[in-house]
């Protein structure tokens, strides 16, 4: 059965009142507000996901506000599905809503073979942007990332590249992920002297994973740029999975790439547990006060989410409801944090 088969019957109206409840942050100096959870496509979008639980996502996540889907070029697997998928829902369900929608995508890690499938040359970023947007099925993205530093490339090229998308039309804003702050500072800087302003920084931040606080954050605030975090419950250590051991139907047990079972050790359940007590105080799941955590600093405009069930998706919408920390609570998650160290 095609995907859209099954839903001949059913047109998509979103919730009419979408708006009223999601809490919006203005992304550094820019004009755009983002929601503070964004969804992202990295997992459970491809060809091996079941695309009728990833269509209910999508739905649910906008029917509560959620504007802003997050893609890149070889989410899948395989490379590439997760943005034709989309690009099918899109066409079914999203595409009278275009102008409500924020969508990114991203080049920078491998997408097909030789040597101008990778890293950041112009060439590259230029095709692969060409070709994500004929798999959406767009004529645009909103935010085009590059995905990563090159350390060949000259950066001069590589934001030549973003420039260009942007004054060709292809983005209306761009972007980097997992640039360092000296990195950040350069690329704003050349950008800028272009006529473009980087609009966006996509890091990997978490309570367990903190290397933004070494002065990437600063750089952030200082150029006006906006900050979105991926990873934010790392991969679900963050959450009440892992307390009592390795659920057969988790990521671990399914697959183990980005979380693998030796990576479960016994000290970090430990701290997530300490951790989970002070989530419970506070009213909230352990996931969500990982979210709120995250967006108590104001230059994180919003939180990526890539949850695998419209429960999760619910559940990390609620972490909005307490982002506020007392000076007891954040003195006790550093101590707990501190010795993790």
């Amino acid at each position: 059965m095609k995907i859209g088969d099954q839903y001949d019957n059913d047109i998509y109206r979103p919730a009419a009142g979408r708006y009223d409840s999601m809490k919006y942050r203005r992304c550094g100096r820019s004009g755009i507000r983002l929601p503070m959870l964004s969804i992202g496509l990295w997992h459970n979008f491809g060809h091996t996901n079941d695309l009728e639980v990833g269509r209910n996502m999508l739905r649910t996540a906008f029917d509560h506000g959620i504007c802003h889907f997050d893609l890149a070029n070889n989410y899948g697997p395989p490379y590439g599905a997760a943005e034709t998928n989309f690009g099918r829902i899109f066409r079914e369900d999203f595409a009278p809503y275009r102008d409500e929608l924020i969508l990114s995508s991203k080049a920078g890690w491998d997408m097909w073979p030789g040597p101008y499938g990778n890293w950041g040359s112009k060439k590259y970023l230029v095709a692969s942007l060409d070709q994500s947007l004929q798999r959406m099925g767009v004529d645009y993205v909103d935010i085009f990332y590059h995905h990563r530093p090159d350390p060949q490339t000259p950066l001069e090229e590589t934001m030549g590249a973003l420039h260009q998308i942007v004054q060709q039309g292809k983005a209306l804003y761009v972007g980097v992920s997992q640039y360092s702050a000296e990195e950040t500072m350069r690329a704003a800087s050349i950008l800028s002297e272009m006529g473009t302003h980087c609009l966006i920084h996509q890091p990997r931040y978490s309570m367990m994973d903190r290397w933004v606080e070494d002065g990437l954050l600063d750089v952030l605030g200082d150029r006006g740029i906006g900050a979105i975090a991926f990873s934010p419950l790392e991969q679900g250590l963050l959450t009440n999975k892992y307390l009592t051991g390795i659920p057969e139907d988790s990521r671990v047990a399914r697959d183990g790439r980005y979380l693998s079972e030796d990576q479960i050790k016994e000290d970090k359940i430990k701290k997530v547990r300490a951790l989970n007590e002070i989530a419970q105080a506070r009213g909230q799941s352990m996931a969500q006060m990982a979210i709120a955590w995250l967006l108590k600093d104001e230059r994180i405009t919003s939180v990526l989410v890539g949850a695998s069930k419209v429960e999760q998706m619910l559940d990390n919408i609620k972490a909005l409801d307490n982002l506020d920390f007392s000076t007891d609570e954040l003195s006790n998650i550093e101590e707990i944090l501190k010795n993790d160290e």
